[in-house]
């Protein structure tokens, strides 16, 4: 039996392997929320792993509060820095396979084309510094690590962006949405299963990979899908990131070249719309349940 820790146990990414963690009945699977496991306590950590007999480390712990980063910075790092690098030194000391989700916003934006693995990182936000600050912990650490980057992730659980849009339908007529930055949508659950097949078939070509759905989009075009498919009745308008003030600077284009992880796994892309569509099935069974 593989033992798999995954910590962030109340995000929607844990929340995502939680939901398919039957189909795989060889993982032996342990969720650990903050309250359980504070990943930034050394002593903490280092106490755990020795005391548990772990394969695999999924983090999912992260402070992903964009904005509430750039009035925050020390709160950030004590989670994406220091947290991740307590996790790297725990597992190095007990030979444990990390397993580390990481973020678009390591990069500027400014290219033109999707960004692959090797390119130049160059955060412009708190958060995107600490998540890269986070990865170089990672690799100066431990050489069994895999650090996979993602894009604009959305699942049935926790807050996220179409939950947002699926609230503001119900309460406004109209609402505009940014049309100047460009990414890719990732369904969590889609990621979850592509971290479970990386352990599932115990790959060990180490290193950083990218992973998002098929597809590039604005926010704009992505709230217009979400209205389409739930057959919201709301105006949407497109408008600026200049007139839509935010604390911290986001990437103008996140697209994630995800070629190198379908290669290593033998996946076919699947388009963020398909996603979407699932993803939206689930929420509204989930509301029908409550109305019933």
């Amino acid at each position: 039996m593989t033992t798999v820790l995954v910590t962030g146990g109340n995000g929607q990414l844990a929340q995502c392997i939680k939901s398919i963690s039957n189909d795989y009945p060889s993982l032996d699977f342990v969720f650990l929320g903050s309250n359980d496991l504070d990943i930034s306590n050394t002593e903490e950590v280092q106490s755990h792993f020795t005391k548990n007999n772990f394969d695999y480390c999924i983090n999912c712990a992260a402070y992903t509060a964009v904005d509430k980063a750039e009035e925050a910075p020390e709160l950030a790092k004590k989670v994406n820095v220091i947290g991740v690098k307590n996790l790297a030194i725990a597992c190095k000391n007990n030979n444990v396979i990390l397993i580390h989700i990481s973020t678009d916003f390591v990069f500027d934006g400014e290219a033109k084309t999707p960004y692959s693995e090797v390119d130049t990182t160059n955060p412009i936000s708190v958060y995107g510094q600490t998540k890269r600050d986070g990865e170089l912990e990672i690799t100066s650490n431990l050489r069994q690590h895999f650090i996979i980057r993602t894009s604009w992730l959305y699942s049935e659980f926790a807050g996220n962006f179409v939950k947002t849009m699926l609230r503001l339908a119900k309460e406004k007529d109209e609402l505009s949405v940014v049309d100047d930055q460009t990414g890719s949508p990732t369904y969590a659950k889609d990621l979850a299963k592509v971290i479970l097949k990386i352990i599932k078939n115990q790959h060990n070509q180490y290193g950083i990979y990218h992973y998002s759905n098929q597809g590039e989009i604005t926010w704009y075009d992505f709230a217009k899908e979400i209205f389409k498919q739930s057959k919201a009745d709301i105006n949407l308008y497109k408008t600026d990131s200049k007139r839509f003030k935010t604390l911290a600077k986001r990437p103008k284009n996140s697209v994630l070249d995800s070629t190198k992880i379908h290669t290593l796994l033998n996946l076919e892309p699947v388009k963020w719309q398909k996603s979407l569509e699932k993803c939206l099935k689930i929420i509204n069974k989930q509301l029908n349940n409550v109305q019933h």
